[in-house]
């Protein structure tokens, strides 16, 4: 099934390729095209709809029913009067990652079916169509209170950790030592509220505002440091042993270093709190192959592949969290890392909160990938951080093709453990 896209937006571009490579089908190809070269071929035209957007090609009578649409809800009444009574499917921007995922599965899977719908169903499609945008809607309201909320909340954490660090600097008047220790670690848990509330705030207006982290070297031995060091009471209240293995990256990495201790922290938070007492918590960083082609994705500008043969070279940093709790079902393994996604009782490690999907989403600001997976003692999860090029700088989506990490290790010496 050939699927074209006609965008620019390297966002959606690299979203749709995401959403494609989940529905782990081998029967799709993404094309990257405009107007004035759409493949006579084409099964799905997927449309980044702009004012002044040229969509003459939507009104062909045989092309009905194979267009979709992506448009601002402010774009609508437009829309109606360009495309009149041609049939098309709509969606609203900015794209919600979970209904294109549901409309592309089920395109992929009904798309030998579609030209045979009968007039019944093709009414109550357009109802639930409608339906649809009405809920995106609600979606974005939902977002736009989530943002204003979490907002005001960020204004009394800031003062708390102030009243902290003045009892801690004891200006006024002197404390034990006991006092003093219970003092920070009320500062510690009020920082890492407030990286919580940040980072959900960022969560729920990244689809509405892109932000890029604050590039820097990193010391990753120094992040790691800082994460344990935050986690420590906890770790000492559950006796868990904690090992670190980290070998010294082979280049220098680059990234926003706020935000990638802020990952380790919720990803050993969440090991941590499903370890049992007594348990084990292993964190391994070395460097790793990292193999983002696709042969299925082609953008005619980019010209040829840049790289035919495969690579044994290192061109990733990649770190393992792995723990010693009960481990997921593996139908749920990507599922975790979804906001607001919850799949079972007091063992459900997504929590049907944002810990992991906060995770996802300042790996992916970083170009890399975040998977999990079960090993043979309880699960782990990996992230992969790139090397910069040459340059200095990290390869951009628009310059790379990108496949998903897959699940299977390169080799046994390399596994979760």
């Amino acid at each position: 099934m050939k699927i074209c896209l006609v965008s620019k937006q390297q966002t959606l571009i690299a979203l749709c390729r995401e959403v494609l490579e989940e529905l782990r089908g081998d029967g799709w190809e993404l094309v990257i095209s405009d107007t004035s070269s759409l493949p006579a071929d084409g099964k799905l035209f997927i449309w980044d709809y702009e004012p002044g957007l040229d969509l003459s090609a939507v009104g062909l009578p045989e092309l009905w029913g194979r267009h979709l649409l992506l448009a601002h809800r402010s774009e609508l009444a437009r829309l109606r009067d360009l495309l009149r009574t041609a049939m098309c499917w709509v969606l609203l921007k900015p794209v919600n990652r979970v209904a294109l995922q549901c409309f592309l599965q089920q395109c992929c899977g009904l798309a030998a079916r579609i030209a045979r719908l009968e007039e019944a169903r093709d009414t109550i499609l357009e109802c639930l169509l409608e339906a649809n945008i009405r809920l995106q809607d609600y979606d974005q309201q939902r977002t736009n209170f989530l943002a204003r909320a979490v907002h005001d909340l960020r204004a009394p954490l800031m003062a708390l950790s102030g009243y902290c660090g003045l009892l801690l600097s004891q200006q006024l008047g002197s404390l034990a030592n006991a006092q003093l220790e219970v003092l920070r670690r009320m500062q510690h848990s009020i920082k890492r509220l407030t990286r919580i509330v940040t980072a959900t705030l960022e969560l729920s207006t990244g689809r509405l505002v892109e932000a890029q982290p604050e590039w820097q070297e990193v010391d990753i031995h120094q992040c790691v440091d800082q994460a344990l060091y935050e986690m420590m009471p906890v770790i000492e209240e559950k006796n868990l042993a904690v090992t670190v293995n980290l070998e010294p990256p082979v280049k220098p990495l680059r990234g926003d270093v706020f935000q990638i201790e802020q990952v380790l922290v919720n990803l050993l938070d969440n090991a941590c709190k499903f370890t049992p007492r007594n348990g084990r918590v292993d964190l391994h960083g070395y460097s790793w192959f990292w193999e983002r082609r696709s042969v299925r994705v082609r953008q005619p500008w980019l010209g040829a592949e840049r790289r035919l043969g495969r690579s044994a070279q290192g061109n990733a940093y990649r770190l393992d969290i792995s723990d010693t709790g009960p481990q997921v079902p593996e139908s749920r393994l990507r599922e975790i890392f979804q906001e607001y996604t919850a799949y079972a009782g007091s063992r459900d490690r997504s929590g049907g909160g944002l810990g992991l999907a906060i995770c996802r989403m300042i790996v992916k600001a970083h170009q890399g990938e975040i998977f999990a997976r079960n090993t043979p003692e309880g699960f782990g999860v990996a992230v992969v951080l790139p090397y910069p090029a040459e340059d200095g700088t990290v390869a951009l989506a628009k310059s790379v093709q990108w496949r998903a990490l897959p699940v299977e290790e390169p080799s046994s010496e390399r596994a979760l453990r």
